[in-house]
């Protein structure tokens, strides 16, 4: 093109824009000028339909400024332009695999303003734009719809929700991933729907549905994003919420407090910091709108069907051309649901046996599944050969540590969902690698001893039950649960605000110049009975009821003295017994027969903070059960593998730690030569201890002896000079104010 021609094209430009601004200030004035245009815009129009390929580079130029110009204006002029729209749609749908790019682009931003001009409805360009996304074969075109698409969806949902737009969509959506279940159509449905989830404008079923089936299509790609869509889709809403919302102002100064009593250091206050913040952001999800607590896992109509209908097609069927990668991330899913709604998939189990090696490709990842798919409703028969094969393939002295430490780890995750599925004896086996050489399996071995000690101490022998767990057995508190039972619920935290009354009652009691135990009545009661003159009289038999014989010769004070032993356990543990049952009706009395004010909720809610500060600082020393972690979240491989740092370094290991961030040195040297000679080459001075280092002794001899020879008065006015220079900054003075 000459520059002749290009000066033109750039008059013609600035022609139009100028005109575009004086159009906009007296629509009427010019309107005779504009006809003139849409007239040109016209001619235009129908020589590029006759061919659209042959077009000189000057006119298509001059085409688009044109198109732009009507675009700007078009709502100025309805009854001109009310065919505009849809002369480019037929541009955009017959011809935009063979249109130039910016023309190409011109028009789709054209459609987009008349959409925001309200010349055309949301759904107009809604049935223009992605039928052209999933047919082009143009990248950039295609970034260019799918962004645009976003974009008017989001903007049609911000000041209220578009329900009808939304329904008319998510329709389009579920008829492309339904209608042809090979077609890789189905990856822009994928792609809308979790970019719509993810900015939280679309939370109810319906895109869940179509994620749902789009799980169920015979495409590789289409299944892995759905899938991707249900592990991570909440995750990604979250952050993004995260991002978006500030912290609230929650009133932590007493537990600063509690934790701040003992010495401060730098470590201790980071980890109070993020102890803090871990608390904050569990009250942000806890008070957050009540759409956002439902996740897509919870949002499926029937998890049970989904569940069976993924298993069978994308992992029990031996004609799936999945990779493992992608059954890996299909099984993550289904043994998710499996353990979220507690379902029952019993070939699930079965097919998890061929796995179950060291040999496995991502085995750890096999293991975690399992270990999710496993809830207290799972039959304890299923899963004793699982356990089995885990002992005999990962858990010996033979194999390496890493396998052992997963394999063990893998079995507490088990046993902590399904403790019955453990035995008497395989339990003991595996509870003797506590005294393993290895970090990571004695710490594997640990956790599984700890788990039992709270769950089923009577499976263990006696020396391992620890004292907590046999006090728990002998008073009857602690037992284990038999299967499909399931614990009472209560208030979150109530036991923590009976605590924290009684110890008010008795401070109060303490502060009245009365004794801590007791009520007022009790102790009136007990002085009119003192006053009567009624005894209380003790009862010197045994617990038995029965009659002892005492007998002079000495052959029989042992078998008495053993029977006495025996009663005053058996008192202990009827007592042991009774204070649980008295504590456990207290609770019940107060959560039914008492009703908690504003000031008891605030005051419960500020127990629950503390009790979480102090559990995530680890004050707490019984560790965190599995099932206290948020239903939601998965198990991962790297939870089942033992950490890097519990695993013996090799010594080339070693020797790159020791080398790292020091710098390449032929001779050796030590730390404060390295420092001396980096000072030496910026060009910075010593110290003055330094300095003082290199006088000569002589010269400091005078000044010692003399420092020997100072009176209280003298020490006394240097020290006041030292630490008034310390305050100026070090500087001296030289009498300066005095």
């Amino acid at each position: 093109m000459g520059k002749r021609k290009v000066a033109a094209l750039e008059k013609v430009e600035a022609d139009l824009a100028g005109l575009q601004y004086k159009i906009r200030r007296d629509p009427q004035a010019y309107e005779q000028e504009f006809l003139a245009h849409l007239q040109q815009y016209g001619s235009s129009l129908d020589q590029f339909m006759a061919s659209p390929v042959a077009q000189d580079s000057g006119v298509l130029i001059s085409f688009r400024e044109q198109i732009d110009l009507l675009a700007h204006v078009a709502e100025l002029y309805p009854e001109h332009t009310a065919g505009f729209a849809d002369e480019l749609k037929e541009i955009l749908v017959k011809h935009h695999a063979i249109l130039e790019p910016e023309l190409r682009e011109k028009v789709v931003s054209s459609l987009v303003l008349l959409k925001r001009k309200d010349m055309i409805d949301s759904s107009y360009l809604m049935t223009t734009l992605f039928p052209i996304l999933t047919t082009t074969p143009s990248k950039s075109l295609r970034t260019l719809l799918f962004s645009k698409i976003v974009s008017d969806l989001r903007q049609a949902n911000t000041k209220h929700v578009n329900h009808k737009l939304n329904r008319t969509m998510q329709t389009v959506l579920y008829n492309l991933v339904t209608s042809d279940r090979s077609s890789p159509k189905a990856l822009w449905a994928v792609k809308v729907t979790r970019e719509m989830w993810r900015r939280q404008l679309w939370t109810d079923a319906k895109p869940v549905d179509v994620m749902r089936e789009a799980c169920l299509s015979d495409n590789e790609k289409v299944v892995v994003g759905a899938v991707r869509f249900f592990l991570g889709g909440d995750k990604e809403r979250e952050e993004m919420e995260d991002d978006s919302s500030e912290d609230e102002n929650i009133d932590i100064k007493k537990v600063k407090h509690q934790i701040g009593i003992n010495k401060k250091t730098k470590k201790k206050t980071k980890a109070l910091e993020k102890a803090v913040d871990k608390v904050k952001r569990q009250e942000r999800k806890k008070h957050a709108p009540s759409p956002l607590n439902f996740s897509a896992l919870h949002l499926l109509h029937d998890p049970q069907g989904f569940a069976e209908s993924l298993f069978q097609k994308h992992l029990q069927n031996s004609k799936t051309k999945l990779s493992l990668e992608s059954k890996l991330q299909i099984l993550q899913l289904v043994t998710r649901l499996v353990g979220l709604h507690k379902l029952t998939v019993i070939a699930l189990y079965s097919w998890f046996i061929k796995h179950l090696t060291p040999r496995q490709q991502s085995a750890t990842s096999f293991l975690a599944s399992l270990a999710q798919a496993t809830h207290e409703l799972v039959p304890p028969d299923v899963l004793e050969p699982l356990i089995e094969r885990i002992a005999n393939e990962f858990v010996s002295e033979a194999a390496a540590a890493e396998v052992c430490s997963a394999g063990l780890n893998a079995i507490r995750e088990i046993c902590s969902r399904q403790p019955l599925a453990m035995g008497d004896t395989l339990l003991q086996d595996l509870v003797q690698y506590r005294k393993s050489k290895d970090k990571g399996v004695s710490m594997a071995a640990r956790g599984l001893l700890s788990l039992y000690r709270e769950k089923g101490a009577e499976m263990l022998a006696r020396k391992d039950r620890g004292k907590n767990a046999t006090m728990g057995l002998k008073s009857g508190e602690q037992k284990q649960r038999r299967f499909g039972e399931e614990q009472v619920g209560g208030i979150e935290g109530l036991e923590l605000l009976a605590k924290w009354k009684e110890e008010e009652k008795k401070r109060k009691r303490v502060a009245k110049g009365l004794p801590e135990d007791g009520d007022d009545e009790d102790q009136e009661d007990e002085e009119e009975e003192e006053d009567d003159g009624w005894e209380v009289a003790s009862d010197a038999s045994s617990s038995s009821g029965e009659w002892i014989r005492v007998s002079d010769s000495e052959d029989e004070d042992e078998p008495v003295a053993k029977k006495q032993k025996r009663d005053d356990d058996d008192a202990s543990e009827d007592e042991d017994k009774e204070n649980a049952e008295e504590e456990a009706l207290a609770l019940s009395k107060l959560a039914t027969t008492t009703i908690l004010t504003p000031a008891d909720l605030a005051k419960l809610r500020e127990l629950r903070m503390e009790a979480q500060v102090d559990k995530a600082m680890g004050g707490s020393k019984r560790k965190q059960d599995a099932q206290a972690r948020h239903i939601d979240e998965g198990l991962t491989a790297e939870q089942i593998e033992a950490p890097a740092k519990l695993r013996k370094t090799t010594k080339e290991e070693r020797v790159a730690m020791a080398k790292e961030g020091k710098p390449e040195r032929e001779e050796h040297k030590s730390t404060q030569a390295i420092r001396k000679s980096k000072k030496e080459a910026e060009g910075k001075s010593t110290t003055n201890k330094e300095k003082a280092r290199k006088k000569n002794f002589f010269m400091t001899l005078g000044k010692a002896k003399q420092k020997n020879r100072r009176s209280l008065v003298q020490t006394r006015n240097i020290l006041k000079a030292h630490t008034d220079r310390s305050k100026s900054g070090g500087r001296r003075r030289n009498g300066v104010g005095k």
